[in-house]
């Protein structure tokens, strides 16, 4: 999506940069259905309607540099005089008393034009596509490959499904990491598109056509990626009638919306909405006994010796509401893999070339090796990514920097836009899957040391704390993709565009965002956190009492 720098259509590139992420989120090549302003998810949205759209993007034009605007669910609600060191846009989405926090009164409310789902990084514009979720998908195979299988997948099998948006990581972040990987998918067109992305490598019609691939790459030690056409539950069932246990086994289906998005036994995904509508009460039976089916069988490949691990969809949950018994025999990979990453306060930072001129991320790949030589970690995601993802829409990057690297990146950057050095603004984001800016306890915050699953004030003080330092947007969600009612997380940006004002909210900014999450992590007694919160002084003086507190109990 290029732009001409040179004709920005906002009072200054703070407005722009928002302005261009929201419209880079409904990009053909990037968004699941633009036109529904569905992003990805099954039903993450940019915004409530496209009146509400129209409206945002005439208020980020005329909104001044000491205006902020307010978003309501994806509907902009009122402009108010605060600052020019005030957020220029906030947000609220989703989010409902607790008591009814529930599937079915959102629905009510959403059937009145109330509310919208935003999922987490359409709602708060910072969707990058697959190369958003690939490094987090890349990371968590990695660390499985280095607790268990000396640290390659080579020779080894990985069964999952879901090709969306998210899902379509999966296979190009098993084959990074040198393995074999069937990915289900029920919908066939999905499958194809991945295949012309070169997401996957080759497209099965049975699990026998797939089982043949399996064999030959297996043997070889080679890497390849399979599109399996099929319904998950099925597939899954069948590895277990054929004793065939894979080495890794997870899933990635909207299980998160199993209403709306999870296709059952049965049903082709072209008459799903029909069936929704003409017999919800059927469709919602059918439903779950497919969920039953998919969990049962992803419990009996676990005792046969695979390694089982929800990949963030909530499946388990989804199961557990429609019967199943005990769905939660086998972990998340956030609990499971990634949680000392999240003690360190590193996590899934991104950044976007406003410019849309490739060069500029080639640039700032180059930065951030320079930057951090000793991360061979870094370096090897820096040459895998380089190599094997095409850039959509506006070219981006993710990177699981820490609290110190990205402010140090961060400030860089600034100043490389302030030399002309870029061809224009970066605007520096992140997931909402980071240390401080989520509670969920089915997934980033399940099974907590202290206990403290589901405490949420760390996603409410991340959002204020991004709101007092400056950051361009900052916002409050609920749901995510876990599904309404299972989480509470916040988003950040900030555009970095040259200035001074915004070097300075950069230091900040970058720094207390992942920094509050180590706090957390220390807060809940993980050693690895406390001792950086002591080494650094990360917080102070408020926060060292609390530790010695713990350590004395």
């Amino acid at each position: 999506m290029p732009h001409n720098n040179d004709k920005i259509r906002c009072k200054s590139w703070q407005q722009e940069g928002i302005l261009r992420l929201l419209e880079n989120c409904l990009d053909p090549d990037i968004a699941k259905s633009p036109e529904e302003l569905i992003v990805y998810g099954g039903t993450g949205k940019v915004a409530r309607d496209h009146v509400s759209l129209e409206k945002i993007k005439e208020h980020l034009v005329t909104l001044n540099n000491d205006d902020t605007l307010l978003i309501q669910s994806g509907k902009p609600v009122a402009v108010f005089k605060t600052s020019i060191l005030a957020p220029r846009v906030l947000m609220s989405g989703t989010m409902l008393v607790p008591k009814w926090c529930n599937m079915k009164t959102f629905s009510e409310l959403k059937k009145k034009n109330l509310t919208t789902y935003g999922q987490s990084t359409a709602g708060s514009w910072s969707y990058i596509g697959a190369q958003g979720i690939l490094q987090g998908t890349w990371e968590t195979f990695r660390q499985v490959a280095k607790e268990h299988f000396n640290g390659s997948l080579a020779g080894k099998l990985i069964l999952t499904s879901g090709l969306g948006q998210m899902g379509s990581a999966q296979p190009v972040a098993v084959t990074g990491n040198g393995g074999v990987v069937i990915v289900v998918d029920v919908n066939k067109n999905i499958i194809k598109k991945r295949l012309l992305t070169n997401a996957i490598d080759v497209m099965a019609g049975s699990l026998d056509e797939a089982l043949e691939y399996v064999k030959e790459y297996l043997a070889k030690k080679e890497p390849l990626s399979i599109g399996l056409v099929g319904n998950a539950a099925e597939v899954y069932e069948s590895f277990i009638t054929q004793d065939i246990v894979p080495d890794i086994v997870t899933d990635q289906t909207p299980a998160h919306d199993l209403f709306n998005s999870y296709i059952p036994i049965g049903i082709k995904p072209e008459e799903a909405k029909n069936i929704r509508e003409s017999d919800p009460s059927y469709y919602g039976q059918i439903v779950n006994i497919s969920i039953i089916k998919h969990i049962k069988a992803m419990q009996s490949l676990k005792k046969k010796g695979a390694i089982v691990f929800d990949y963030g969809n909530n499946i388990r949950g989804a199961a557990k509401m429609a019967g199943a018994k005990n769905p939660f025999s086998f972990p998340n990979f956030i609990s499971r893999y990634l949680r000392p990453l999240f003690c360190e306060g590193r996590g899934p930072f991104r950044w976007i070339a406003l410019s849309g001129d490739p060069e500029d991320i080639y640039k700032t790949d180059d930065l951030v090796l320079s930057l951090f030589p000793h991360d061979a970690n870094l370096k090897d995601w820096i040459d895998f990514v380089q190599h094997r993802f095409a850039f959509h829409g506006l070219p981006a990057r993710g990177c699981w920097l820490n609290f110190e690297e990205r402010p140090l990146f961060g400030e860089v950057i600034n100043n490389m836009v302030k030399k002309g050095e870029l061809s224009g603004p970066i605007a520096i984001t992140r997931d909402h899957m980071d240390a401080a800016s989520v509670a969920s306890p089915y997934r980033e915050t399940e099974r907590m040391k202290d206990g403290s699953d589901a405490i949420a004030d760390w996603p409410v003080l991340n959002a204020l704390l991004n709101t007092s330092c400056g950051a361009t947007l900052v916002g409050l969600y609920q749901g995510g993709g876990v599904g309404i009612g299972y989480s509470i997380h916040s988003g950040m940006t900030i555009i970095a565009d040259g200035s001074e004002l915004t070097g300075e909210k950069i230091k900040m900014v970058l720094k207390y965002d992942p920094g509050l999450g180590v706090i957390r992590y220390a807060d809940a007694d993980y050693q690895a956190a406390k001792d950086i919160v002591l080494s650094k002084n990360l917080g102070q003086a408020a926060f060292e009492p609390v530790i010695e507190g713990k350590n004395d109990g």
